[in-house]
Order: C-alpha cells, then sequence, then structure tokens
C-alpha cells in the first residue's frame, strides 16, 4: 500500500489532491451529522446566530475556500504548505457545497426537496475528485497516445470533439451526464444519441414541431426518474436525512 501510495500519489503530486478530497468528504459527512443532531435536539451542538441572524455555514466555507485556494497557488503543487492549504480547502468546499441548494435558491431550502441539491453537488463533486485522483483528464486527452500529445492539432481537435459533446448534452438537459462526459466522453456520446429532457433548450428548439419526439422525451424521461427516484430517494434520505416533508408525513 505504502509502494502504491508513493507511486501514484506523492511521486506524481497529488498528494494535495488526496488530501483535499479527504478532507472535503470528511467535512461534508460530519457537517450533516452535526446539523442532523442540531435537528433532533441532541447534543451539545446548536445553531450560530449574530444579532439575530442565522450564520450558515456556508459563510465560514466560503472564507476557507479563499484562503485554502490562495495559499496553495501561493505555496506551489508541493510541500507541507500545499498539503495544508489543500485540506483548507477540502474543509471549505465541503461546508459550501454541503449549502448549495441555498445558495442556487437564495433561500433556506436545507431541509426540503430543493435542498436535495446540496446531496447532488456534493457526490458530482467527489466523484469528479476520484477521477482526477485516478489520472483521468478533461475531454479525453488521457486516452491519447505519446505520438498524439506531441501533435498541438490532434490534441486541439480531440478536446473540441469532446468538448461540444458535453455542450451538446448539456444542451439535452442532462446536466450529471454533460459534467462526467468532461472526463469520460464516451458518457457523452451515449447523451447526445438519446433524446433530450423535455423542457431542455434542445426540447424547445428541435422538438417544438415534432409531437413524436416530444412524446418520446416525456416517456422516456418519466421512465427514467421513476426507476431512479427511489434509489436516490433512499441515498438522499442516509446521506443527508430526511426532508420536513417526509418527516411531516411519518408522523402524520
Amino acid at each position: 500500500m505504502g509502494d502504491w501510495l508513493q507511486r501514484n500519489i506523492v511521486e506524481p503530486g497529488k498528494l494535495p489532491l488526496l488530501l483535499a478530497l479527504a478532507a472535503f468528504v470528511l467535512t461534508f459527512l460530519i457537517t450533516r451529522m452535526i446539523t442532523r443532531l442540531i435537528r433532533a435536539g441532541r447534543g451539545p451542538f446548536g445553531n450560530i446566530s449574530s444579532g439575530g441572524v442565522h450564520i450558515h455555514h456556508v459563510v465560514p466555507g466560503v472564507v476557507l475556500i479563499v484562503a485554502g485556494g490562495f495559499g496553495a497557488v501561493a505555496s506551489g503543487a508541493r510541500g507541507f504548505g500545499a498539503g495544508a492549504f489543500a485540506v483548507v480547502f477540502g474543509i471549505g468546499a465541503g461546508l459550501v457545497l454541503d449549502e448549495f441548494a441555498l445558495i442556487l435558491h437564495l433561500d433556506d431550502v436545507y431541509w426540503t426537496e430543493a435542498g436535495r441539491k446540496s446531496l447532488e453537488a456534493v457526490v458530482l463533486t467527489a466523484a469528479l475528485g476520484g477521477l482526477l485522483l485516478v489520472g483521468a483528464a478533461p475531454f479525453g486527452v488521457n486516452d491519447m497516445s505519446d505520438a498524439e500529445l506531441q501533435d498541438r492539432g490532434t490534441v486541439l481537435a480531440t478536446v473540441a470533439v469532446n468538448f461540444l459533446l458535453s455542450l451538446a448534452v448539456l444542451f439535452k438537459g442532462k446536466i450529471k451526464m454533460a459534467v462526467i462526459s468532461v472526463f469520460i466522453p464516451f458518457i457523452g456520446l451515449i447523451g447526445v444519441v438519446r433524446v433530450a429532457r423535455p423542457g431542455s433548450p434542445w426540447a424547445r428548439r428541435f422538438y417544438r414541431r415534432r409531437p413524436h419526439a416530444r412524446a418520446r422525451a416525456i416517456l422516456r424521461a418519466y421512465r427514467h426518474d421513476r426507476r431512479w427516484v427511489g434509489p436516490g430517494r433512499v441515498l438522499g434520505d442516509w446521506l443527508g436525512g430526511k426532508t420536513d416533508a417526509e418527516l411531516s408525513r411519518k408522523g402524520a
């Protein structure tokens, strides 16, 4: 294990990334545990207020992200400073993305269905961090040979094609697939071939006068959501706790 860590993480200079990713995941898990205890009225924890204003943990998170980011840039890619600032950045990112939905909606939706966007953002960020850690490069560059990498035209063409694939998937309303396709272009190809989500810019532009395509898009979206809503809710309840609406129905 030590040899693998030295060869694959330390020598390539990925130790700060590993530290940041570990700090990010641990911070999110610990934060969710504390907020669930506060919600249940257990333990020594409580909400922080100043002058009647509830201080959300996204506030110190932003401060830590700024400090960690600038510190990492100033310290260089290696050394104790880079690792320490990577941890600071990871902690800040965990605090901020745990309240991503609050930033998105500009409202305290932490314990609502809309608040589940925070969990999606955290899971997606952790997955992308893991891909970077194992050596995945954006837009398929990691799949190219040494000879292809030396040809600037080939690299630019590969990046451009894969970027357009990701953009098309995003245009089709498939945000998660678009983000993942940045690192796994084959996912982007699948997203481009399949029909767009109803209500997406692609559907509004190309399905407006095609009722059959519009019906297919609605049916596929319904089947997809029905298939994944159950597992997604179980995972969301396990990671982030039940929403207020779920607890109300349970207590009724």
